[in-house]
Formats: C-alpha cells, sequence, structure tokens
C-alpha cells in the first residue's frame, strides 16, 4: 500500500514549493535587472561595438553569456530584437572568426524597407542586449581541407561568410594558397576592404582580386573567362561562394561545364522568387490553433500572405535557412521553391518562407 500525507503536511508541503518557485522567479527578476544578458536558458548579448564597414553596412560586435556554444567560420546565427512591442527574429551569417574570447560579430547591410535591418542600423547601440540563437550551418571549410588550393569568391554582403573563413584561417596562420575573389558596386562598398589589403599584405599565400561595377576599364563585373584566365586552376579548388542569385548562378554553371560541381560550396543569402508571379486562384488556408482563414493567392510565399493576412507566424532568415518558420501542414499541397518539390502527404512539416500553396491548405499555426 501506498503511504499517503495527511492533508495537513500537504498543504505545507505545497506552500514550501510555490515559496521556493516564487523566490526562484524573484531572483531571476532582480539578476535580470542587475545584468540583462542573464538567463536561466536563453542565448543573450551584449552589444560592445559598432563599426561602420560601408556607406549601408556595419558591423555589431557582441558579446555572449554563458549559454554560447561558439561557432565555426561560416556558420550563421539567429538575431531576435523586439520592434514596435513585437519580438522579430532575423538569420545572419557570423562574420568573425571563432575566437577565445567567445565575442563574434555579424555585418548587416541595409536593406532598402529591411524592417530589422533599418532598426538595427537606426536603434541598436553599444550596451544594447539582443537575443542570440545557436550557432547552424554547414556552409564550412572541409577539414582537413583538400588538396588543390582554396578559392574564396562572394558578391556584395555574401562576403560575411567568407570572410570569417578567411579571418579563422589569418588566426591559425594557415592562409595557404588561397585566392580570394570579391565583386562589389563601388571601391566604397567593399566591405572590410581596408581588412583584406592588409591580410594580403601580410600573408604571401592569399591572392586578392577586387572587382567593382564602376572600375573605369569596365572589368568590374562578373565574368567567366576572365576568371578562368585570372584562376586557371579554379576547377580544381575547393570553392566557397557566396553573393546575389545572379552571380550565384552564372559561378553554378561554370563549375557545372568543368565537371566541378562537387568541389563548389554554397551559401544563399536570397529566397528564389515564385514561378506564378501573377496572382491565381485564391485558396483557403486554415490555420487550426487560431482558428482562423486566410486567403493566399500563390503569388507570394505563404509567410508574406500569411503576414499579409494579419498572422504573425515565427520567422527567422526568410531565406530556407534556419527553419524558425516550420509548420506542420495539416493538408494540401506545397510547393518548395528551393527544390521545386512538392509536400503532398498529410502531417508533413514545411518551411514557410520558402514554400507556395498549390491547394487549400490547413496549417497547425
Amino acid at each position: 500500500m501506498t503511504p499517503t500525507l495527511p492533508m495537513s503536511a500537504l498543504r505545507r508541503a505545497t506552500r514550501a514549493l510555490s515559496r521556493g518557485l516564487f523566490l526562484d522567479r524573484q531572483a531571476a527578476f532582480w539578476i535580470g535587472q542587475v545584468d540583462p544578458t542573464w538567463s536561466p536558458r536563453e542565448v543573450r548579448a551584449r552589444v560592445v561595438e559598432i563599426i561602420d564597414e560601408t556607406p549601408d553596412t556595419r558591423t555589431f560586435v557582441l558579446q555572449p553569456n554563458h549559454h554560447w556554444r561558439g561557432h565555426r567560420a561560416g556558420q550563421h546565427t539567429t538575431i531576435e530584437v523586439e520592434i514596435d512591442g513585437v519580438r522579430v527574429r532575423r538569420c545572419y551569417s557570423i562574420s568573425s572568426a571563432p575566437s577565445p574570447a567567445r565575442r563574434l560579430a555579424i555585418t548587416v547591410k541595409r536593406v532598402p524597407d529591411g524592417r530589422v535591418s533599418s532598426w538595427l542600423h537606426d536603434e541598436l547601440c553599444p550596451g544594447d542586449v539582443v537575443g542570440l540563437g545557436a550557432a547552424a550551418g554547414d556552409f564550412v571549410l572541409p577539414e582537413p581541407r583538400p588538396a588543390g588550393g582554396l578559392l574564396l569568391l562572394s558578391g556584395g554582403s555574401g562576403i560575411t561568410p567568407v570572410m570569417s573563413m578567411l579571418r579563422d584561417l589569418d588566426a591559425r596562420g594557415a592562409v595557404d594558397d588561397v585566392v580570394f575573389v570579391h565583386h562589389a558596386r563601388s571601391r566604397d562598398h567593399v566591405i572590410f576592404g581596408a581588412e583584406l589589403e592588409a591580410i594580403a599584405a601580410r600573408r604571401p599565400g592569399l591572392r586578392l582580386l577586387i572587382r567593382v561595377d564602376d572600375d573605369p576599364r569596365g572589368d568590374g563585373a562578373f565574368d567567366e573567362a576572365r576568371l578562368a584566365a585570372q584562376v586557371p586552376d579554379h576547377a580544381a579548388r575547393t570553392t566557397m561562394l557566396c553573393g546575389p542569385a545572379p552571380l550565384m548562378a552564372r559561378v553554378e554553371q561554370m563549375w557545372a561545364r568543368a565537371g566541378a560541381s562537387a568541389r563548389l560550396h554554397r551559401e544563399r543569402f536570397a529566397t528564389p522568387r515564385p514561378a506564378t508571379t501573377e496572382p491565381g486562384a485564391p485558396v483557403a488556408v486554415r490555420l487550426t490553433r487560431t482558428a482562423r482563414t486566410i486567403s493566399a493567392d500563390g503569388a507570394g510565399t505563404l509567410l508574406e500572405q500569411l503576414e499579409r493576412g494579419g498572422a504573425r507566424p515565427a520567422s527567422g532568415c526568410r531565406m530556407g535557412i534556419c527553419k524558425t518558420c516550420t509548420c506542420r501542414k495539416r493538408s494540401g499541397v506545397v510547393e518548395n521553391l528551393l527544390t521545386g518539390a512538392r509536400s503532398t502527404d498529410p502531417d508533413e512539416d514545411i518551411q514557410l518562407c520558402v514554400s507556395v500553396a498549390r491547394s487549400e491548405l490547413e496549417l497547425e499555426l
């Protein structure tokens, strides 16, 4: 027979437990007032420095709390901030090398009409605290490094993850047979330009090629023949690629023609647009948790259509990387913009930011 406590003893135990939980919450509150980065579970980080890189790009140096587990060069993280009373998340590549001091940096380009990038540029100050996601992503240098040298190829703000790689190699004294090719609008828009020149000056193993669109010689734009002439062994090199979609598409085709696709590693930071650019027949998207129905016409991603309909699903990178917007599709058909695959079976997980509705849907939101 299981022994039972007298009712009075049970009440005393319940009161003691309640007092303990109350005191724990009080302690957490007051510790948070003294140190806003403290949290029993969450990764938070204080902004310790802001660096102007170009007219529209800033680096935010962050000191995370003890929950941060570090990162590998090339990975990304999710930043969470509060804008107009709403918690919003965005995914950014980490531009710094792994550091014993456990600091990290994100480098953010202001995007026209970009809600979060504009807020970070205009509002975030040294001393402020942001939420931080765990480092993630497999856009990292292969270990051990294969033979044949390394090619870092980037355009615009796509330089951030490959700069993390170069900084890591530099810190480890491992800049050996590295070619770095970067494309930018102008010399003033070359992110990390001065640092790149400094690394190239002290590391004979680095060959730096900067291409700018406003070059008076007219050789700024990406050109397959020029790249092949300047880096004749490009197909034999391990290549890390990140940049605008048109640049990446041309590089991918060039490597495919050379039979070198297996040596090309890439990180995308833009979402393909839906194949259907004109609104089609609206379909109903039923949200089971909130008992709402929103109309979607297939002319935008599910995330965009839900937001236009007044829903606020969790999201981060908005390009299919961080998986913050993953939700359960109970029924219906969606198409993945990254892969072209269609999810037709019930009870499948989908990513809202890279999916479009192809039938009426029922989502667990």
